[in-house]
């Protein structure tokens, strides 16, 4: 030593280091107070049965930003989190304790959760955020120095400030006064739990004194020093504490994300620029001009054409526009200015993109292999790294093709995560095929789900065990048909093929005994999509056919009556989606005489006056569509429907809505049938025009824009105007040669069929 005192030995009781939770320059402040002051121990905001946690937080496989994660232990539901990045303050104490040549004793002194989570039963992710409605301290401080933005003042204050070294105390000693004038101004700012909370911090304090005496420091929320410092008695902290309810509780640690740690996320205590606060701290000399070559660097990545001389342009205005402003040096909005003038050439759009991924950005922490986790989540890290599925915070699309085996167990796994409420990836279209063996997952990784996989761990032990599991609960506890059918096809898309019988079971006992055909109807699209994705992944699924085909029948006779009783235009509508339903699920079935059966279901309805004429038109569109109703017949139909004497103007304006909705290409190549709508068109009476007309709008102004062009024209000219064919061109045949046109077959064949 060099012989002048330390601010340890002038100081007069523990040192309180109120600071800005996951603020790089509390961070920053809090590490040299350490240094100077050599405390014995180091008391942190934060649950003490995070305690046995906390060596694992100097495992080289723990990479931060991550979280401590407490939930009852009888409801993983019921949980909290205690988000940590590597510029929390709150972090870089942990690690200078741990980083000392004589390890420093560490503890967390908050209120334990055992008594947080039996008291809210729906817990933000940490106390200082849950449903807080006091005042901002930053708003207030920043208005009282005369600033209009609170992360502005923090920056020229805190983050910006260059003394630190020169005296690392004075920034907390500056701070715990602010606090203790609002304390006085605003009491417990409308959060009474606080009282409760800093009552056990005293508690866990004096235990210190009685075992480190005064040479201990702590480090919480600058909101919090003022009762800290306050003269209590134990006796008062007591009686405080006295009769909290309590729950048994597990904690472990989990990744968290920067982006969950933004306020725009939903969390309270959050920021607004944790990229940039990260950047800030890791950025040792020259912040802007590292942060504006990283910007350079992402809008190259996207084609942008940005140089070095774009970035020293950025780094000279920001700087310019610091000292316009009175700033000790350019902080983020300066930086945001420069880059859309100098890089975006004015716009938003690729400011958007560095805000995004840059200021706020995606980065995903770890924890190492031995932290405490439930068997389930154990599984899923296996198989997540056999399969080499990394769990990422951005959103990724992934493209799988089910005839590759890898392909495959990703689609099972994610299919099973799903069933068990574990949302890691959503099923999207596919865009280079829509054939059954190909699918496509959006995947991103959420803090939250680690909340699900603890959730999901009553199910079982692995995640093939859990989902089988829920999925047998889930067919006994449905209550609707359709909830079977639903969860069938998931069964199948899961490969879980020990759950198929209880499912199957279930679906056969709703089916006997549900006799709405809306119902019927309903659940067996889902049935039919079943089967066909039970084939594509070499599943037995004969007893769901059975099944299948007996729901079918029942429809066929259930559906006429259904329909010609007396329904209003909702219903009618309602129906009609149902008969599009079945129609493309018998179309998958491979039911002996069922298509035969259906289609005269659709001949009855379509010829039948009683009913709704949204439902005869579909029926007949479908038929026409199938090859089953000749042209003229469909002609004849449709002028019965369109007959003045025969149908009131709004129920054959329904049956033009069910013929021609969804494309009008057939009547652009079908003259007659053209003409049928357009002479109806031309008599509806003025008055029934009104009526009809928002329903032929929806009919018509679905179609492609080329088709109601080519519409518009023909009704223009006229039908009889619409020019005749033309004559075959030279070489060939007036009509088709079949012998010729089924030569290609085989070539087709060929190119069609997947490898």
């Amino acid at each position: 030593m060099n012989g002048t005192s330390s601010p340890a030995a002038e100081r007069r009781g523990p040192l309180l280091l109120g600071v800005r939770h996951h603020g790089p320059g509390s961070a920053r402040a809090v590490r040299a107070a350490l240094d100077a002051a050599r405390p014995a121990a180091v008391l942190i905001e934060g649950p003490p049965e995070g305690d046995a946690l906390l060596p694992l937080a100097a495992d080289p496989g723990m990479r931060p930003p991550v979280a401590l994660l407490a939930h009852a232990a009888d409801d993983p539901g019921r949980a909290a989190f205690w988000p940590l990045a590597a510029f929390s303050p709150e972090w870089v104490a942990i690690r200078w304790a741990q980083e000392q040549e004589v390890p420093v004793p560490v503890r967390f002194i908050d209120l334990p959760a055992a008594h947080s989570l039996a008291a809210e039963t729906d817990t933000e992710a940490d106390p200082d955020a849950a449903g807080s409605v006091r005042p901002d301290p930053l708003a207030v401080l920043a208005e009282t120095a005369g600033y209009d933005d609170p992360e502005r003042w923090w920056e020229d204050v805190v983050e910006h400030r260059g003394a630190v070294r020169e005296d690392p105390l004075a920034v907390f000693e500056v701070l715990g006064e602010a606090m203790g004038a609002l304390r006085q101004a605003y009491g417990d700012g409308g959060h009474a739990r606080d009282l409760v909370r800093e009552a056990y911090m005293r508690q866990r304090m004096r235990a210190a004194r009685r075992e480190f005496g005064d040479a201990y420091a702590v480090v919480c929320g600058a909101w919090h020093v003022p009762a800290l410092r306050a003269k209590t008695t134990a006796a008062a902290d007591k009686a405080l504490l006295t009769g909290l309810p309590k729950v048994r509780v597990e904690t472990t640690w989990v990744p968290w994300t920067h982006r969950r740690l933004a306020r725009a996320g939903g969390y309270g205590a959050g920021i607004t620029s944790p990229g940039w606060y990260a950047h800030l701290f890791a950025a040792r000399d020259r912040p802007v001009e590292r942060w504006l070559t990283k910007v350079a660097g992402l809008l190259r990545e996207e084609d942008r054409q940005v140089s070095p001389a774009h970035v020293i342009e950025a780094v000279r205005l920001a700087g310019t526009l610091a000292a316009v402003r009175g700033r000790p040096v350019a902080g983020l909005t300066e930086t945001l200015e420069a880059v859309r003038a100098v890089m975006c050439d004015g716009s938003d759009i690729p400011l958007a993109l560095v805000e995004d991924r840059l200021v706020v950005g995606d980065v995903l922490g770890e924890v190492p292999d031995g932290a405490p986790v439930v068997p389930l989540q154990r599984d899923l890290t296996r198989q997540q790294r056999s399969l080499r599925l990394k769990a990422e915070a951005q959103e990724r699309e992934l493209e799988l093709d089910l005839r590759k085996d890898t392909d495959a167990a990703k689609s099972l796994l994610l299919h099973r995560l799903r069933l068990l409420g574990i949302g890691w990836g959503t099923p999207a279209a596919s865009r280079g095929s829509t054939g059954t063996f190909r699918e496509t997952w959006r995947l991103r990784w959420e803090p939250e789900l680690s909340v699900r996989v603890a959730e999901a761990g009553i199910w079982g032990t692995t995640v093939e065990a859990a989902a089988t599991a829920k999925a047998e609960a889930d067919a006994a506890g449905a209550a609707e048909l359709g909830e079977v059918t639903a969860l069938a096809e998931r069964c199948l898309l899961a490969g879980l093929s020990e759950a198929l019988p209880a499912v199957l079971r279930a679906l056969a006992d709703r089916a006997a005994l549900d006799t709405d055909v809306a119902g019927l109807a309903k659940a067996l699209p889902a049935l039919a999509r079943s089967l066909r994705y039970g084939d594509v992944r070499g599943t037995d699924a004969s007893a769901l056919r059975t099944v299948a085909g007996g729901l079918a029948e029942r429809i066929c006779v259930a559906l006429p009556p259904a329909c010609a009783a007396g329904l209003d235009a909702d219903a009618a509508a309602e129906l009609r989606g149902y008969v599009d339903g079945v129609h493309g699920a018998i179309g998958l079935l491979e039911a002996d005489g069922l298509r035969e059966r259906w289609s005269a279901v659709l001949r009855a309805l379509a010829g039948r006056d009683t009913v709704p004429g949204v439902i005869r038109g579909r029926a007949a569109r479908l038929l026409l569509d199938d090859g089953r109703l000749p042209a003229q017949e469909t002609a004849r139909l449709m002028g019965l429907a369109l007959s003045p004497a025969a149908a009131a103007p709004a129920d054959a304006a329904g049956w033009i809505d069910g013929f021609a909705g969804g494309g009008g290409t057939l009547l652009v190549h079908d003259e007659r049938l053209l003409g049928l709508i357009d002479a109806w068109l031309t008599g509806v009476p003025e008055q029934a025009f009104t009526d009809v007309l928002p329903l032929l709008r929806r009919t018509f102004g679905a179609y492609e824009a080329g088709v109601k062009r080519s519409l518009g024209e023909l009704v223009r000219r006229g039908p009889s105007a619409k020019p005749a064919p033309s004559r075959a061109p030279e070489g060939f045949a007036p009509t088709l040669d079949p012998t010729r046109a089924n030569a290609v077959l085989p070539v087709l064949r060929l190119l069609l069929t997947p490898a």
